[in-house]
């Protein structure tokens, strides 16, 4: 059953911490044990005052002082127990909850963008944060309570065949019925609580596409479709969870209705027994005492399993996402790539999408370090894919690329993106400080080198202007700047990176011409003695790269500076014509 495998995996997702998680298990079965105890003592209390009216008051007093005495040692020692187990399994839930938010955090900041494409934000938020409240729940109530109870049932529960088997059949076959009972209805309804968990993931992934596109929402009024939507979404949970809570409402009262049943039996049996000289009166109340911990128990461990059982689908996601592999893995043994002067060079790379068309086919050049160059072509052709793989989001599957010399695949990922800065069409700053988003570029980057950095890029001034200065909030995706100012802060961010090697990814292609005119300024700073890569659908922004390379079909058709691809009048000639056919022309003076 997925619920055993879940379980397990939880268990050996504690790690280092499964040593403590052994010492809570000894002192569980303790606790287990001196909890049999305790019906035992008072079925023997209950013996020995049965027999006092013949018995000597000496050796009655005698008796009971013996009987009392160990009874309270075996209370305070199970006091003593109770805290130490609460106490531990406190800490160990709070320690690894966190630590597998961590875990889950970093493992899926580390995955390429061919899992992230495919994954939504606000669904992967939702599965750490129910799997890692299912994994404190599991483990906090595991090693406080219920592990006690699994030993009391599977260990010493037959232990008591030698007080009385008769009676303590009656008690197996409670437990039997009890363990088959749940089963059944976990098999029942395992199909019926994965969807609901499905929706569920749904609901928040609904939610946070909205959120995050409040704008675009009101803006063409889908207010009541938003809303609507989220309602078709949460009719679904009710209609696949409700069926699911009405069988376990089942089990929970036939384990509560088991309770009397048990007890009326054991009475019966013993009874019966008892006119026969088969169980003493001290025995049936031992067994009695055993048949109300018992059912108890098994309604804790019920509600234990029912818990679980609707948190396995969360579970599920949870270990799936962790059990992602990246399509980019690090060779074992990988070194650093050593920094050189920036040389890049394709050699015959090919590459296809699993399952899809080829992408690139015998792409090959060499830009020399402190060369511009630049890719353009029709959207689709292959640009933003090559120099995806340059930072080794992909890896080729035909010829490979080298950094001075270096094939990507042989180093580290951390250090070969380390080597190479990117400023994007969009800056994609965090809901952060000015201070904290260009830091991302040098986390110990001096107030020095910061400002000098902001004053290259043309953005010093206007960060003095804000409210707070560098440590003003730029909001979701810098949101309080404008377009010029995130842009001119993610070329600074690069400039603090200082990396050999930059691709400028559209990096004004979304601003208006004057502020296009300002960052422009900037990136010619930025690219100054750097090997760089211009993408670019505007062709007039690649008039001054050494080399312009022209894709087509993931293919390079044509290479050349500006002018000599004009003369060439191919490709490249007829990209210039359209791009000038479609400009605005100024409009005749009436």
């Amino acid at each position: 059953m997925k619920l055993v495998r879940i379980y397990g995996r939880a268990m050996r997702f504690l790690g280092r911490d499964m040593r403590i998680a052994a010492v809570l298990g000894l002192v569980n079965l303790l606790v287990a044990s001196l909890q049999f105890l305790d019906p035992v003592l008072f079925g023997r209390v209950i013996q020995m005052l049965s027999g006092s009216a013949s018995a000597d008051p000496a050796t009655l007093w005698h008796d009971a002082a013996r009987l009392l005495g160990l009874w309270a040692a075996v209370g305070i020692t199970g006091i003593v127990c109770n805290i130490f187990s609460s106490l531990h399994a406190e800490r160990l839930a709070h320690r690894n909850r966190l630590a597998a938010m961590s875990r889950y955090y970093a493992h899926v900041l580390s995955l390429p963008p061919s899992f992230h494409g495919d994954a939504h934000s606000g669904r992967l938020m939702k599965v750490m944060l129910s799997g890692a409240d299912a994994l404190f729940w599991l483990w906090l109530t595991f090693f406080r309570d219920q592990l006690s109870t699994f030993v009391a049932a599977l260990v010493l529960l037959p232990l008591t065949l030698f007080l009385n088997w008769r009676l303590a059949l009656c008690l197996i076959v409670l437990v039997v019925l009890f363990c088959v009972l749940t089963v059944a209805v976990i098999l029942r309804t395992e199909a019926g609580q994965q969807a609901a968990q499905k929706f569920q993931v749904q609901l928040a992934g609904t939610a946070q596409d909205a959120l995050a596109n409040v704008t675009v929402v009101q803006s063409f009024t889908r207010l009541g479709a938003e809303t609507r939507l989220f309602g078709d979404i949460v009719q679904q949970v009710i209609t696949h969870q409700f069926p699911v809570l009405t069988w376990w409402a089942v089990v929970n009262v036939m384990t509560k209705a088991a309770s009397t049943i048990a007890v009326i039996s054991i009475v019966i049996i013993g009874t019966v027994l008892h006119i026969q000289g088969q169980a003493s009166v001290g025995e049936i109340v031992t067994f009695m005492g055993f048949a109300t911990m018992l059912i108890a128990r098994l309604d804790s461990a019920m509600g234990f399993c029912a818990k679980l059982f609707f948190e396995m689908p969360g579970l599920i996601e949870f270990f799936a996402v962790m059990d992602a592999k990246s399509t980019v893995p690090e060779k074992p043994g990988a070194k650093p790539l050593l920094r050189g002067p920036g040389e890049v060079v394709f050699e015959d790379v090919g590459f296809a999408y699993p399952g899809g068309p080829p992408i690139l086919s015998d792409v090959s050049f060499t830009a020399h370090p402190g060369q511009s160059i630049a890719l353009v072509g029709q959207t689709g052709a292959g640009k933003s894919t090559a120099m995806a793989m340059l930072q080794r989001l992909w890896d080729p599957a035909g010829g490979r690329i080298l950094i001075d010399g270096q094939d990507l695949r042989d180093v580290t990922l951390e250090s070969l993106r380390a080597t190479i800065g990117v400023v994007f069409q969009e800056a994609m700053l965090l809901n952060r400080s000015i201070r904290d988003n260009l830091l991302i570029g040098k986390p110990d980057a001096t107030e020095a080198e910061l400002e000098q950095a902001c004053r290259m890029a043309d953005a010093h001034d206007f960060i003095l202007r804000q409210p707070q200065g560098y440590d003003t909030m730029v909001g979701e995706r810098g949101a309080t700047l404008s377009g010029g100012q995130r842009q001119r802060l993610a070329i600074a961010r690069a400039l603090l990176k200082d990396p050999p090697i930059l691709i400028l990814d559209e990096a004004t292609s979304a601003l208006d011409a004057a502020t296009e005119a300002r960052v422009a300024r900037a990136l010619r700073t930025l690219m100054q003695g750097r090997t760089t890569f211009i993408i670019a659908h505007r062709l007039s922004t690649v008039r001054d790269a050494d080399e312009i390379l022209v894709f087509e079909n993931g293919r390079v058709v044509e290479r050349g500076n500006f002018e000599a691809l004009l003369a060439l009048g191919g490709r490249f000639a007829e990209l210039v014509a359209t791009q000038l056919a479609a400009a605005p022309q100024p409009r005749a003076a009436e």
